[in-house]
Protein backbone atom coordinates (compact mmCIF):
# COMPACT_ATOMS: atom_id res chain seq x y z
CA UNK A 1 0.00 0.00 0.00
CA UNK A 2 1.59 3.35 -1.21
CA UNK A 3 1.44 5.93 1.62
CA UNK A 4 0.26 9.45 1.29
CA UNK A 5 1.50 12.94 2.62
CA UNK A 6 0.80 12.91 6.77
CA UNK A 7 1.32 16.70 7.59
CA UNK A 8 -1.69 16.38 9.28
CA UNK A 9 -0.45 14.29 12.07
CA UNK A 10 1.97 17.14 12.97
CA UNK A 11 1.89 20.62 13.87
CA UNK A 12 4.86 22.10 11.32
CA UNK A 13 3.39 25.90 10.12
CA UNK A 14 2.92 25.66 6.18
CA UNK A 15 6.12 28.49 5.94
CA UNK A 16 8.30 25.77 7.34
CA UNK A 17 10.24 23.41 5.16
CA UNK A 18 11.84 20.70 7.43
CA UNK A 19 14.11 18.20 5.84
CA UNK A 20 16.22 17.91 9.13
CA UNK A 21 14.76 14.82 11.13
CA UNK A 22 18.23 13.38 11.18
CA UNK A 23 18.79 16.09 13.48
CA UNK A 24 15.57 16.23 15.47
CA UNK A 25 12.31 14.74 14.56
CA UNK A 26 9.14 16.89 15.05
CA UNK A 27 6.64 15.19 17.35
CA UNK A 28 3.27 13.65 16.41
CA UNK A 29 0.45 15.43 17.72
CA UNK A 30 -0.46 11.81 19.86
CA UNK A 31 3.12 12.30 21.47
CA UNK A 32 2.88 15.89 22.15
CA UNK A 33 -0.38 15.33 24.00
CA UNK A 34 1.08 12.10 25.89
CA UNK A 35 3.64 14.07 26.98
CA UNK A 36 1.40 17.07 28.56
CA UNK A 37 -0.90 14.47 30.05
CA UNK A 38 1.97 13.11 31.53
CA UNK A 39 3.61 16.06 32.75
CA UNK A 40 -0.32 16.92 34.50
CA UNK A 41 0.10 12.87 36.01
CA UNK A 42 3.10 13.94 38.00
CA UNK A 43 1.35 16.88 39.84
CA UNK A 44 -0.39 14.57 41.60
CA UNK A 45 2.08 11.72 42.34
CA UNK A 46 -0.23 10.11 45.06
CA UNK A 47 -2.00 8.71 42.19
CA UNK A 48 0.79 7.16 41.03
CA UNK A 49 0.96 3.33 41.52
CA UNK A 50 3.39 0.70 41.79
CA UNK A 51 2.50 -1.13 38.22
CA UNK A 52 3.82 2.59 36.12
CA UNK A 53 7.12 1.90 37.00
CA UNK A 54 6.88 -1.36 35.17
CA UNK A 55 3.94 -1.69 32.88
CA UNK A 56 4.48 0.84 30.49
CA UNK A 57 8.08 -0.12 29.68
CA UNK A 58 6.82 -3.82 28.93
CA UNK A 59 4.20 -2.37 26.58
CA UNK A 60 7.16 -0.05 24.64
CA UNK A 61 9.71 -2.67 24.73
CA UNK A 62 7.34 -5.27 23.06
CA UNK A 63 6.50 -2.34 20.14
CA UNK A 64 10.09 -1.62 19.51
CA UNK A 65 10.60 -5.54 19.48
CA UNK A 66 7.80 -5.61 16.78
CA UNK A 67 9.66 -2.64 14.75
CA UNK A 68 13.26 -4.24 14.78
CA UNK A 69 11.47 -7.69 13.57
CA UNK A 70 13.09 -9.49 17.53
CA UNK A 71 11.33 -11.81 19.32
CA UNK A 72 12.36 -11.50 22.98
CA UNK A 73 11.31 -8.09 24.09
CA UNK A 74 13.54 -8.91 27.30
CA UNK A 75 16.41 -8.85 24.79
CA UNK A 76 15.49 -4.81 24.68
CA UNK A 77 17.29 -2.14 27.55
CA UNK A 78 15.92 1.00 28.01
CA UNK A 79 18.58 3.42 27.39
CA UNK A 80 19.23 7.24 27.24
CA UNK A 81 21.34 7.57 24.50
CA UNK A 82 23.50 5.73 21.98
CA UNK A 83 26.54 6.85 23.98
CA UNK A 84 25.45 4.87 27.09
CA UNK A 85 24.60 1.85 25.12
CA UNK A 86 27.55 1.78 23.13
CA UNK A 87 29.72 2.10 25.90
CA UNK A 88 27.55 -1.02 28.00
CA UNK A 89 28.71 -3.08 25.00
CA UNK A 90 32.27 -2.09 25.06
CA UNK A 91 32.68 -2.45 28.77
CA UNK A 92 31.25 -6.06 27.84
CA UNK A 93 33.99 -7.17 25.40
CA UNK A 94 37.12 -8.09 26.26
CA UNK A 95 40.17 -8.27 23.40
CA UNK A 96 43.74 -9.42 22.79
CA UNK A 97 46.58 -7.57 22.16
CA UNK A 98 46.37 -6.76 18.20
CA UNK A 99 43.05 -7.32 17.81
CA UNK A 100 41.46 -4.97 15.06
CA UNK A 101 38.49 -2.96 15.62
CA UNK A 102 36.79 -2.09 12.05
CA UNK A 103 34.97 1.44 11.66
CA UNK A 104 33.86 3.05 8.38
CA UNK A 105 35.42 6.29 8.16
CA UNK A 106 34.20 9.54 9.54
CA UNK A 107 31.70 7.96 11.38
CA UNK A 108 29.62 9.49 14.48
CA UNK A 109 31.68 10.32 17.50
CA UNK A 110 29.85 8.90 19.78
CA UNK A 111 30.37 5.43 17.19
CA UNK A 112 34.13 6.58 17.34
CA UNK A 113 35.42 7.38 21.41
CA UNK A 114 33.94 4.30 22.38
CA UNK A 115 36.20 2.33 20.51
CA UNK A 116 38.83 4.38 20.40
CA UNK A 117 39.05 3.74 24.83
CA UNK A 118 38.37 0.08 24.23
CA UNK A 119 41.47 -0.15 21.41
CA UNK A 120 43.77 2.05 24.29
CA UNK A 121 42.62 -0.63 27.39
CA UNK A 122 43.42 -3.52 25.41
CA UNK A 123 46.20 -2.51 23.02
CA UNK A 124 44.08 -3.48 19.99
CA UNK A 125 43.83 -1.58 16.41
CA UNK A 126 41.33 0.49 14.95
CA UNK A 127 40.96 0.14 11.65
CA UNK A 128 38.97 2.83 9.24
CA UNK A 129 37.36 1.04 6.05
CA UNK A 130 37.94 4.02 3.99
CA UNK A 131 35.69 5.72 1.55
CA UNK A 132 36.88 5.78 -1.77
CA UNK A 133 38.44 8.86 -3.23
CA UNK A 134 36.52 8.74 -6.66
CA UNK A 135 32.52 9.55 -6.81
CA UNK A 136 32.59 6.82 -9.21
CA UNK A 137 30.53 3.89 -8.48
CA UNK A 138 31.73 4.87 -4.40
CA UNK A 139 28.63 3.00 -2.47
CA UNK A 140 29.52 -0.08 -4.05
CA UNK A 141 33.53 0.61 -3.77
CA UNK A 142 32.94 1.77 0.05
CA UNK A 143 31.07 -1.78 0.59
CA UNK A 144 33.39 -3.57 -1.14
CA UNK A 145 36.63 -2.01 0.97
CA UNK A 146 34.17 -2.80 4.22
CA UNK A 147 34.11 -6.59 3.24
CA UNK A 148 37.69 -6.57 2.24
CA UNK A 149 38.51 -5.46 5.74
CA UNK A 150 37.05 -8.06 7.93
CA UNK A 151 40.09 -10.77 8.59
CA UNK A 152 40.89 -13.04 11.27
CA UNK A 153 41.88 -10.30 13.22
CA UNK A 154 38.80 -8.46 13.06
CA UNK A 155 37.38 -9.16 16.44
CA UNK A 156 34.64 -6.06 16.31
CA UNK A 157 32.63 -4.30 13.47
CA UNK A 158 30.49 -1.66 14.49
CA UNK A 159 29.02 0.58 11.84
CA UNK A 160 25.75 2.66 10.95
CA UNK A 161 23.42 1.18 8.32
CA UNK A 162 23.83 3.76 6.09
CA UNK A 163 26.47 6.70 6.94
CA UNK A 164 25.09 9.57 9.35
CA UNK A 165 26.33 12.22 7.28
CA UNK A 166 25.88 11.38 3.17
CA UNK A 167 23.31 8.51 3.43
CA UNK A 168 25.46 5.61 1.57
CA UNK A 169 23.76 2.53 2.03
CA UNK A 170 25.55 0.03 3.67
CA UNK A 171 25.51 -4.17 3.21
CA UNK A 172 24.87 -5.40 6.49
CA UNK A 173 23.52 -8.92 5.59
CA UNK A 174 26.80 -9.47 3.56
CA UNK A 175 28.95 -8.03 6.38
CA UNK A 176 27.12 -9.87 8.58
CA UNK A 177 27.87 -12.86 6.97
CA UNK A 178 31.76 -12.32 6.43
CA UNK A 179 31.30 -11.28 10.06
CA UNK A 180 30.07 -14.61 10.65
CA UNK A 181 33.13 -16.26 8.55
CA UNK A 182 35.37 -14.68 10.97
CA UNK A 183 34.22 -15.13 14.27
CA UNK A 184 33.50 -10.85 14.39
CA UNK A 185 31.52 -9.57 16.97
CA UNK A 186 28.71 -7.44 14.69
CA UNK A 187 27.40 -4.11 16.35
CA UNK A 188 24.77 -1.75 14.53
CA UNK A 189 24.10 1.69 15.05
CA UNK A 190 20.50 2.03 14.16
CA UNK A 191 19.98 5.51 15.04
CA UNK A 192 19.35 6.82 11.35
CA UNK A 193 17.62 3.83 9.60
CA UNK A 194 15.52 2.07 11.94
CA UNK A 195 12.20 3.00 11.53
CA UNK A 196 12.49 4.63 8.36
CA UNK A 197 14.37 2.16 6.39
CA UNK A 198 13.12 -1.97 6.79
CA UNK A 199 15.37 -3.72 9.73
CA UNK A 200 15.34 -7.07 10.57
CA UNK A 201 16.97 -8.65 13.75
CA UNK A 202 15.96 -12.09 12.59
CA UNK A 203 17.55 -11.55 9.38
CA UNK A 204 20.86 -9.95 10.28
CA UNK A 205 21.50 -11.05 13.52
CA UNK A 206 23.94 -8.20 15.07
CA UNK A 207 25.49 -9.07 18.53
CA UNK A 208 23.61 -5.44 19.19
CA UNK A 209 21.57 -2.87 17.72
CA UNK A 210 22.14 0.52 19.72
CA UNK A 211 19.18 3.40 18.56
CA UNK A 212 17.95 6.57 19.26
CA UNK A 213 14.59 7.28 20.24
CA UNK A 214 14.31 10.81 18.87
CA UNK A 215 15.00 10.56 15.65
CA UNK A 216 13.66 8.27 13.13
CA UNK A 217 11.43 7.00 16.12
CA UNK A 218 9.71 10.32 16.50
CA UNK A 219 10.03 10.28 20.24
CA UNK A 220 11.86 12.72 22.90
CA UNK A 221 15.52 13.28 23.04
CA UNK A 222 16.97 11.71 26.28
CA UNK A 223 15.58 8.37 25.28
CA UNK A 224 17.20 5.43 22.94
CA UNK A 225 16.95 1.58 22.76
CA UNK A 226 19.56 -1.29 22.62
CA UNK A 227 18.94 -4.63 21.37
CA UNK A 228 21.56 -7.33 22.87
CA UNK A 229 22.29 -10.43 21.66
CA UNK A 230 22.86 -13.93 23.91
CA UNK A 231 26.96 -12.67 23.68
CA UNK A 232 26.05 -10.47 26.21
CA UNK A 233 23.42 -12.42 28.32
CA UNK A 234 25.44 -12.53 31.56
CA UNK A 235 27.47 -9.08 31.22
CA UNK A 236 27.72 -6.57 33.52
CA UNK A 237 25.86 -3.51 33.77
CA UNK A 238 27.21 0.33 34.05
CA UNK A 239 25.34 0.56 37.04
CA UNK A 240 23.15 -1.30 38.87
CA UNK A 241 19.73 -0.02 39.77
CA UNK A 242 17.12 -1.63 42.04
CA UNK A 243 14.31 -1.88 38.88
CA UNK A 244 16.39 -4.08 36.98
CA UNK A 245 16.45 -7.33 39.34
CA UNK A 246 14.36 -9.94 39.94
CA UNK A 247 11.05 -9.02 41.88
CA UNK A 248 11.64 -5.29 41.70
CA UNK A 249 7.58 -5.21 40.90
CA UNK A 250 7.40 -5.79 45.24
CA UNK A 251 8.15 -2.25 46.06
CA UNK A 252 7.95 -3.20 50.06
CA UNK A 253 10.53 -6.34 49.72
CA UNK A 254 13.73 -3.81 48.07
CA UNK A 255 15.35 -4.63 50.85
CA UNK A 256 15.86 -8.12 50.82
CA UNK A 257 18.40 -8.14 48.35
CA UNK A 258 18.29 -10.02 45.21
CA UNK A 259 21.31 -11.25 43.15
CA UNK A 260 19.64 -11.97 40.21
CA UNK A 261 19.07 -9.54 37.62
CA UNK A 262 15.99 -9.67 35.22
CA UNK A 263 16.27 -12.08 32.30
CA UNK A 264 18.93 -11.33 29.38
CA UNK A 265 18.88 -7.51 28.49
CA UNK A 266 16.90 -6.14 31.35
CA UNK A 267 20.22 -5.13 33.25
CA UNK A 268 21.09 -3.23 30.98
CA UNK A 269 18.26 -0.46 31.01
CA UNK A 270 19.76 2.91 32.75
CA UNK A 271 18.19 3.72 35.95
CA UNK A 272 14.09 5.50 36.16
CA UNK A 273 14.25 4.45 32.53
CA UNK A 274 10.15 3.73 33.40
CA UNK A 275 10.23 7.89 33.71
CA UNK A 276 6.39 8.05 32.95
CA UNK A 277 6.83 11.29 30.78
CA UNK A 278 9.46 9.70 28.43
CA UNK A 279 7.61 6.22 28.31
CA UNK A 280 4.32 7.30 27.47
CA UNK A 281 5.40 9.31 24.50
CA UNK A 282 7.70 6.75 22.62
CA UNK A 283 4.88 4.34 22.95
CA UNK A 284 2.67 6.88 21.42
CA UNK A 285 5.48 7.95 18.48
CA UNK A 286 5.61 3.58 17.91
CA UNK A 287 2.18 2.74 17.80
CA UNK A 288 2.24 5.56 15.28
CA UNK A 289 5.40 4.39 13.43
CA UNK A 290 3.84 0.49 13.12
CA UNK A 291 1.05 1.96 11.01
CA UNK A 292 3.59 2.09 8.39
CA UNK A 293 6.07 0.43 6.45
CA UNK A 294 9.61 1.34 6.03
CA UNK A 295 9.18 0.26 2.49
CA UNK A 296 6.69 2.62 1.69
CA UNK A 297 8.29 4.99 3.63
CA UNK A 298 11.27 4.77 1.22
CA UNK A 299 8.97 4.36 -1.75
CA UNK A 300 7.45 7.92 -0.57
CA UNK A 301 10.58 9.85 -0.16
CA UNK A 302 12.06 8.53 -3.16
CA UNK A 303 8.95 10.08 -5.08
CA UNK A 304 9.30 13.56 -3.86
CA UNK A 305 12.79 13.47 -3.99
CA UNK A 306 13.88 12.07 -7.32
CA UNK A 307 13.38 15.07 -9.64
CA UNK A 308 15.37 17.49 -7.90
CA UNK A 309 18.10 14.47 -7.27
CA UNK A 310 18.37 14.65 -11.30
CA UNK A 311 18.18 18.07 -11.27
CA UNK A 312 21.00 18.94 -8.95
CA UNK A 313 23.26 16.07 -10.44
CA UNK A 314 22.63 17.97 -13.79
CA UNK A 315 24.32 20.93 -12.62
CA UNK A 316 27.53 19.24 -11.09
CA UNK A 317 26.19 18.46 -7.46
CA UNK A 318 27.01 14.84 -6.47
CA UNK A 319 24.72 12.66 -4.60
CA UNK A 320 25.37 8.89 -4.43
CA UNK A 321 23.32 6.45 -6.83
CA UNK A 322 20.04 5.34 -5.83
CA UNK A 323 20.98 1.65 -5.70
CA UNK A 324 23.41 2.54 -2.66
CA UNK A 325 22.32 5.33 -1.23
CA UNK A 326 18.69 5.65 1.39
CA UNK A 327 16.01 7.74 0.21
CA UNK A 328 15.37 9.42 3.74
CA UNK A 329 18.69 10.61 3.72
CA UNK A 330 21.29 11.42 1.62
CA UNK A 331 24.21 14.09 1.05
CA UNK A 332 25.10 16.59 -1.27
CA UNK A 333 28.15 17.86 -2.40
CA UNK A 334 28.61 20.91 -4.06
CA UNK A 335 30.44 22.08 -7.05
CA UNK A 336 32.40 24.95 -7.07
CA UNK A 337 29.71 27.16 -8.95
CA UNK A 338 27.74 27.00 -5.64
CA UNK A 339 28.87 28.52 -2.45
CA UNK A 340 28.24 26.46 0.71
CA UNK A 341 28.19 30.49 3.12
CA UNK A 342 25.88 32.09 0.42
CA UNK A 343 23.48 29.00 -0.07
CA UNK A 344 23.05 28.58 3.96
CA UNK A 345 21.90 32.14 3.76
CA UNK A 346 19.63 31.36 0.96
CA UNK A 347 17.71 28.81 2.84
CA UNK A 348 17.81 30.16 6.51
CA UNK A 349 16.13 32.81 4.62
CA UNK A 350 13.40 30.83 2.44
CA UNK A 351 12.73 29.42 6.17
CA UNK A 352 14.43 25.56 4.84
CA UNK A 353 15.91 23.76 7.14
CA UNK A 354 18.63 21.23 6.68
CA UNK A 355 21.91 20.37 8.53
CA UNK A 356 25.38 20.69 7.32
CA UNK A 357 28.06 17.77 7.80
CA UNK A 358 31.24 18.12 6.34
CA UNK A 359 31.56 19.23 3.41
CA UNK A 360 27.73 18.22 2.66
CA UNK A 361 24.58 19.75 2.55
CA UNK A 362 21.93 16.75 4.50
CA UNK A 363 18.57 16.23 3.57
CA UNK A 364 16.70 13.98 5.57
CA UNK A 365 13.03 13.96 4.97
CA UNK A 366 9.80 11.86 5.92
CA UNK A 367 5.99 11.62 5.19
CA UNK A 368 5.45 15.20 5.77
CA UNK A 369 7.60 16.44 3.49
CA UNK A 370 6.42 17.06 -0.13
CA UNK A 371 7.69 17.36 -3.85
CA UNK A 372 6.23 21.21 -3.87
CA UNK A 373 8.69 22.00 -0.76
CA UNK A 374 11.56 20.13 -2.79
CA UNK A 375 10.42 22.30 -5.95
CA UNK A 376 11.61 25.34 -3.98
CA UNK A 377 14.56 24.08 -2.59
CA UNK A 378 15.87 23.43 -5.78
CA UNK A 379 15.13 26.62 -6.77
CA UNK A 380 17.30 27.65 -3.85
CA UNK A 381 20.32 25.98 -5.23
CA UNK A 382 19.79 26.85 -8.82
CA UNK A 383 19.84 30.53 -7.96
CA UNK A 384 22.96 30.18 -6.25
CA UNK A 385 24.75 29.01 -9.07
CA UNK A 386 27.50 31.15 -9.93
Amino acid sequence: MSLTNQKDLFYLPDNITYLNIASQSPSFKSVEEAGIKTVKEKSHPYLITADRYFDPIIKLKKLFTKLIKAEDYNRIACIPSVSYGLATVANNIQLKKGDEILLIEEQFPSNYYVWERLALKYNAVIKIAEQPKTNSDKGKKWNENILSSISAKTAVVAMGNIHWANGTLFNLKAIREKCFEQNSLFIIDGSQSVGALPFSIEELQPDALVCAGYKWLFGPYGCAYAYFGSYFDDGIPIEENWSNRLDSENLSGLTNYQPKYKPLANRYSVGEHGSFIYTEMQIAALTQLLHWNPNDIQNYCHEITSEFVQNLKEVGCFIENDDFRAKHLFGIQLPETIQMESLKNRLQQEKIFVSYRGNYVRISCHLYNTKEEFDRLNGCFLSEIH
